[in-house]
C-alpha cells in the first residue's frame, strides 16, 4: 500500500512537509558539524546524530509515495538548505551567535561547510533512493532496503561532505582531523541508522501503513 493514488492536495502537503524538514535538518546538521566531540578517544562532531533522520524520511517516501516524487522531495531542498544553511552557520560560527553584522562580509569558511553539505546532500540522497527502490523491489523483508541504502548513501554523503568541507581547511584542527573525523562519523551514523531508524522506519510504515487502511475502510463503508 502506498500514498501514490491519494488525492494530489494531500500528496503536494506530505511533499511540502517532507522539503520544510529536509531542509531543517540540514540546517541543524551543519550548526552542529561545527561543534566536534570526543566519542572513546576518537574525533566527531555532533552532526552525526542529526543527519541520519533525513534517510529516515526519504526512505519512507520512496516506499510510500515513489521514487519521483522523493528525487522532487530533494531537488526543491537543496537550495533553500543551501542559503539557509549559509545564514545559520554565518551567525552561530562555532556555536555562539556573531550578531546580524557578520552577515554583510563572506565567511568562505562557513560557505565551504555550507557547499559540501549541499553537494553532499543531492549525491547522498540520489543514490540513497536508488539502492532503496532497488531493494525493495528484489527483496521482501521490509529491512533490507532501508539498511542497504544507510551503508550506501550515509558512505558517499560523508565522504563528499568531509573532502569539500575541510580537506586543507583553514581551521587548523578540521584540516589535522578530518579524515578521522569522516570515518568516526560514518560509524556513528551507520550505527545509529541500522539500530535506531531501521527499527523506527519500520515502526512509522505499519503505522502509516495501519491509518491508510483504516481510512480507507471508513471511505468505503461512507
Amino acid at each position: 500500500m502506498t500514498l501514490a493514488y491519494a488525492p494530489q492536495s494531500r500528496v503536494s502537503l506530505y511533499l511540502a512537509l517532507l522539503v520544510a524538514f529536509h531542509v531543517v535538518i540540514i540546517i541543524a546538521s551543519n550548526y552542529l558539524v561545527q561543534l566536534p566531540i570526543d566519542l572513546f578517544g576518537f574525533h566527531s562532531t555532533w552532526g552525526a546524530f542529526s543527519f541520519p533522520f533525513i534517510f529516515l524520511a526519504t526512505d519512507l517516501t520512496v516506499r510510500l509515495i515513489g521514487k519521483t516524487e522523493a528525487r522532487s522531495v530533494i531537488a526543491r531542498a537543496m537550495l533553500p538548505a543551501l542559503i539557509a544553511s549559509y545564514i545559520v552557520s554565518v551567525l552561530f560560527h562555532e556555536g555562539r551567535f556573531n550578531g546580524i553584522d557578520t552577515l554583510s562580509e563572506f565567511n568562505s569558511f562557513v560557505f565551504r561547510i555550507a557547499f559540501a553539505s549541499f553537494a553532499a546532500y543531492v549525491l547522498g540522497q540520489l543514490l540513497d533512493v536508488q539502492v532503496f527502490d532497488r531493494m525493495r523491489r528484489n527483496y521482501m523483508q521490509w529491512w533490507v532496503a532501508p539498511a542497504a541504502a544507510a551503508v550506501v548513501g550515509q558512505a558517499l554523503d560523508t565522504a563528499v561532505f568531509f573532502s569539500v568541507a575541510f580537506w586543507r581547511s583553514s581551521n587548523p584542527f578540521m584540516a589535522e582531523h578530518w579524515a578521522e573525523i569522516a570515518v568516526v562519523d560514518y560509524v556513528i551514523k551507520l550505527a545509529v541508522s541500522l539500530l535506531l531508524f531501521v527499527p523506527m522506519y519500520g515502526v512509522a510504515l505499519n503505522a502509516i501503513v495501519r491509518i491508510m487502511k483504516r481510512r480507507d475502510a471508513a471511505l468505503a463503508r461512507a
